[in-house]
């Protein structure tokens, strides 16, 4: 079955060319120049992946990201005209699950974008053939569903976020460094961005810690990485 991506951009010149580029990966594509459009055929349409603009008419990215989180852990990809961090993050807080900014490559965008749906699909194929849970305190993650339970609170976790958590799990009381994590979960060589692995811990941690200044489960292992408790 072919992959399906929606672009949301109000930049219609853009949004061709890319179409088109990412046409060639044989990958189907359709396009929204409005907010209020795209976040209609985000909530209606079956995608592998969302790229979304920050700046658009009538809503802007961020308003609908959260829509979408609302209901969905489809990859999305965030692009953006503001090259500020904190943007960024704001971004990956938000529940993105890569950014790019304006202007970029467009081979560099047609290697994430294969990168995410090869997370979104093919890798999570792979974990549908496991059956076991990994049950810690008050914390149950399901690998077939991707579902995770907290405090008997059903918890639904965005592509990286899930993955990130098992990694960290399936290691647990293991070290692992930044490099270690973006390298398994991003599936690309570690470029030094750090933003991107934060911006999904912190978002992580807000949806399973009890309190998120003093994990429990992710703890933080300073100027070198990040650990599964071992004590839970």
């Amino acid at each position: 079955m072919q992959s399906r991506v929606l672009i949301i951009d109000d930049d219609m010149e853009l949004c061709q060319l890319l179409k088109k580029c990412i046409e060639k990966e044989d990958i189907i594509v359709e396009c929204a120049y409005t907010g209020t459009d795209g976040l209609k055929l985000a909530l209606q349409g079956n995608y592998q992946l969302i790229v979304l603009d920050v700046m658009l008419p009538e809503m802007d990215g961020f308003q609908i990201l959260e829509k979408i989180r609302s209901i969905s852990i489809v990859p999305v990809l965030m692009l953006t005209a503001k090259a500020a961090s904190a943007d960024k993050v704001n971004g990956l807080r938000s529940g993105a699950d890569d950014y790019l900014t304006k202007p970029f490559d467009v081979e560099e965008f047609i290697a994430r974008i294969l990168s995410l749906i090869r997370r979104y699909t093919t890798l999570n194929s792979s974990y549908s053939k496991e059956t076991n849970c990994m049950s810690f305190q008050k914390l149950i993650i399901d690998i077939d569903t991707r579902i995770v339970h907290i405090q008997e609170r059903q918890v639904e976790l965005h592509a990286k976020e899930f993955d990130i958590l098992c990694y960290l799990a399936k290691n647990q009381g293991k070290i692992l460094t930044k490099q270690q994590i973006y390298e398994e979960i991003w599936q690309e060589p570690y470029v030094y961005d750090d933003n991107n692995i934060m911006g999904h811990i912190s978002k992580l941690r807000k949806q399973i810690e009890p309190d998120p200044s003093n994990p429990t489960y992710i703890q933080t292992v300073k100027g070198v990485g990040y650990r599964f408790s071992r004590e839970v």
